[in-house]
């Protein structure tokens, strides 16, 4: 019998549907590393979130792995570039959180904008501070989105009823201007943007392209939002934009002090980090924006569709 591995817990679905397809599942939670290296070789596929890297070390001792199965969107913890040159299928499913982003994306620049953290917390303190927290609208402003895939493009959809201008640069795609965004250049982006929203995935070409270059080209100041990765921003270059009134704002659902996981926070916490923290300009959440009831569901029965299409099963 053919034998899936599960690194990660994930929604019961996965397991059940995978099981009904003739596979044996096995979940050893109390495994590290060394020991999912042990048993590697006995598995047909693997299904994993992001608790270890299955990098070349790990995918030389799985002689018998077939698919990889992300359950989520980024790929940064797999190499698969050696993984496909090895034969095998890496399948991930975005497309089960892109609503889930898109929303909190939204419902962070709307906190953000209108100060609605900073003014909760204050009444909550006894004081009433009207003039101090008066919002800005989003209608008449420009949204620039960069990376137009699933995330971007959920963004770009809810935007559609704020009346704004909405701009989208993707170095990989072209033709995709619709009812929701006009396609744009980076130039464009940093010459007309108000807000700034990153949809990118976590590459050697964009860790860190945030950074001070990126921050000094935008011609307006600008709210910044983040729902990619962490390590896509220099931090130590956002809280300097920060401090120099470049960026007014800034949402931030992903950090750059993450472990692999995304199920921690580095203990070393910096300046820049205790900046944001004390920031009342800066909003975060711990990694929750494709985190949904919804998407937990949706993530593992796209995943089980992608595997059924792609005839691993057969």
């Amino acid at each position: 019998m053919r034998k899936v591995l599960f690194i990660d817990i994930v929604h019961p679905l996965i397991r059940e549907e995978l099981t009904g397809m003739g596979f044996h599942c096995d979940e050893f939670p109390g495994y590290g590393r060394r020991e999912y290296e042990a048993v590697a070789s006995e598995y047909y596929g693997i299904v994993i979130r992001s608790k270890i890297k299955l990098d070349k070390e790990f995918l030389d001792k799985a002689t018998q792995l077939k698919f990889i199965g992300r359950v989520g969107s980024g790929l940064e913890n797999i190499d698969v570039d050696y993984a496909e040159g090895l034969g095998i299928c890496c399948l991930n499913s975005p497309e089960g959180n892109r609503d889930a982003v898109g929303e909190h994306a939204l419902g962070m620049l709307l906190a953000l904008m209108n100060n609605i953290c900073r003014a909760g917390n204050e009444v909550r303190q006894g004081k009433w501070i009207r003039e101090g927290n008066r919002g800005i609208e989003i209608k008449a402003k420009t949204v620039g989105i960069i990376g137009y895939g699933n995330m971007g493009s959920a963004f770009a959809q809810r935007l559609r009823g704020f009346e704004a201008n909405v701009i989208a640069y993707d170095k990989y795609k072209s033709g995709y201007g619709d009812e929701f965004v006009r396609e744009s250049t980076m130039e464009e982006l940093w010459a007309k943007s108000d807000i700034v929203s990153l949809h990118l995935p976590l590459t050697g070409e964009t860790r860190y392209l945030a950074g001070e270059a990126f921050f000094r080209k935008f011609s307006r100041e600008i709210f910044f939002l983040n729902t990619s990765r962490g390590q896509v921003v220099d931090t130590s270059a956002l809280v300097r934009a920060l401090k120099e009134g470049k960026v007014k704002g800034a949402a931030l659902d992903v950090l750059e002090f993450e472990d692999s996981s995304f199920e921690a926070l580095s203990k070393d916490l910096t300046a820049d980090f205790r900046y944001l923290l004390e920031s009342d300009h800066v909003l975060l959440t711990p990694h929750i924006a494709g985190w949904t009831m919804e998407s937990n569901v949706k993530l593992a029965s796209v995943l089980v569709e992608k595997i059924r299409r792609f005839g691993i099963a057969g």
